[in-house]
């Protein structure tokens, strides 16, 4: 009755999922249920788009098959199920009505990675090359921001016992909590909420390709500031530094983000991400060059 292209559900998977035996048989393992929607036939007019550039692909297919000529068997039938295939795209399931996204194309949002800030939004007016406004990661959390200290906290404490158990040759079987997931949605949804409201067209995010080299080079930059002069200094300062700020799960992140922009109709765009500058410098110089990419 339905065209399965227009499906919000497009796959899904039950696992077992191993978890930490503390005595308890049912903490053994964990029933997963993932599933994979698409996102932009949540709404009627997103439905509406999907159906007609499909429809427009088969109209296509079929003239081209009946254009050839003495058509066999097969590609009589070919052109039966293709025109069962236009018929049923006809008839999508009845979805709520949406506005669908409008951004200014002027307006940018640029999100640059980082060691001691994990996230700082931009948002860039592309016509002047000027920034809007910015967020800190403090800013984003707002009164979140505790949970991002308490986190880190946590991280060291148990990268200190973890070097305790390999110093002992102990096993290992500390795992991070799910605070790491949630301060990552809580991030994402204020991003794209910033960003809903200057009516962005796109949000740029950092290539993740080339992150160790952004990291390495934040950490040399702040150990040349702490201890100019001393390359020893600085090296045992850039070690130091490394095992008080953890590394954020920036692949993690980015899901998050490019997920709820999914949601809201915002696009995404991928670019290399400066190594020097301040976060917020980092943030335009992304959508800047985002800009002149298109070019």
């Amino acid at each position: 009755q339905h065209s399965s292209s227009l499906f919000t559900l497009r796959s899904g998977r039950i696992a077992w999922q191993e978890g930490r035996n503390e005595g308890h048989p049912w903490r053994a393992h964990r029933l997963i249920l993932s599933c994979a929607v698409d996102t932009d036939t949540w709404t009627q007019e997103g439905t509406e788009q999907i159906r007609q550039r499909k429809a427009n692909e088969c109209t296509k297919v079929i003239a081209g098959t009946k254009a050839k000529e003495n058509l066999n068997e097969n590609q009589e039938a070919f052109i039966r199920k293709r025109e069962r295939m236009l018929a049923l795209l006809d008839s999508p399931f009845p979805r709520p009505n949406r506005l669908l996204y409008q951004g200014q194309p002027s307006i940018l949002a640029a999100v640059s990675y980082g060691l001691d800030k994990p996230a700082t939004l931009a948002i860039v007016d592309i016509r002047t090359g000027k920034a809007i406004t910015y967020r800190s990661i403090r800013q984003l959390l707002g009164e979140n921001y505790k949970l991002l200290n308490r986190y880190r906290l946590r991280q060291q404490r148990n990268a200190h016992e973890r070097h305790n158990n390999q110093q002992k040759g102990a096993f290992n079987q500390l795992r991070e909590s799910n605070a790491g997931k949630h301060l990552d949605r809580l991030i994402a949804h204020e991003i794209l909420a910033i960003a809903q409201k200057h009516q962005v067209s796109s949000l740029v995010l950092p290539d993740l390709g080339n992150i160790r080299e952004v990291i390495q080079s934040e950490i040399q930059a702040r150990a040349e500031q702490k201890i100019p002069g001393s390359i020893e200094q600085q090296r045992q300062y850039a070690l130091q530094y490394r095992a008080n700020i953890h590394r954020w799960r920036y692949a993690q992140l980015s899901e998050f983000i490019q997920s709820r922009a999914a949601q809201i109709g915002i696009s995404i765009e991928i670019v290399k991400q400066p190594l020097v500058g301040t976060p917020q410098e980092k943030a335009k110089d992304l959508a800047i060059a985002a800009y002149q990419s298109r070019k």
